[in-house]
């Protein structure tokens, strides 16, 4: 079993915010490989799925914890031990400011770098879990950040979220596999990032 934990905050009003790009991904996940319909169980929305693989299939939980993202690592956690998941089994999606919009980056261990959905996740599975980080850029100023991540893509950025994602549910098998740099490579492949930075999408959207 593999837990595909998509990281974000419930309810309409974040639906769109960078923040939750995670649960865009898990939607983007769900719909690609036709999971089965979501309920809610471990304090999340949930689905089970099957991913296709030339190894073979691999059974997937997906999840989109109800906690908002500060605790998302009480409800990831309740499922890890539920199914005895050891962290290596657990794949992460969540945003990351320190990465251009666009970008994408697999990353096993490590601290939060200031992610408080991370943070949860490490105070709850430790750190080695395996972390798909989807590059949101970061606005320039720190007291710009938290503005920043809890709006709206802006409609300029809509061409290469759609894409990412895509191509995020697309390469998903290397993933299942257990390749993450080949799983990195063939997302950044299938979605070559922008040129453009967060100010400059803000611009073309007035």
């Amino acid at each position: 079993m593999l837990i595909l934990a998509g990281l974000g905050n419930p309810g309409d009003k974040y639906r769109n915010n960078r923040h939750n790009i995670g649960f865009m991904a898990a939607d983007a996940i769900a719909r690609r490989w036709r999971f089965g319909p979501e309920r809610a169980k471990f304090q999340s929305v949930v689905s089970e799925g099957v991913i296709e693989t030339p190894q073979g299939e691999v059974r997937a939980l997906l999840m989109k914890p109800q906690t908002y993202m500060n605790e998302s690592g009480r409800a990831v956690g309740e499922a890890a031990r539920f199914y005895k998941v050891p962290p290596g089994e657990v794949i992460v999606f969540h945003d990351e400011i320190d990465l251009a919009p666009g970008r994408f980056r697999m990353k096993t261990g490590g601290g939060a770098a200031g992610q408080n959905g991370v943070r949860s996740l490490i105070s709850h599975l430790g750190p080695d879990f395996r972390r798909a980080r989807l590059g949101i850029g970061h606005p320039g100023e720190k007291h710009l950040v938290m503005p920043h991540v809890l709006g709206d893509f802006h409609k300029a950025e809509l061409p290469w979220v759609e894409a990412l994602l895509n191509a995020v549910a697309d390469a998903l098998p290397f993933a299942a596999m257990g390749d993450d740099e080949r799983y990195q490579g063939e997302v950044l492949r299938l979605a070559p990032a922008p040129k453009f930075s967060p100010r400059q999408a803000a611009r073309n959207d007035d």
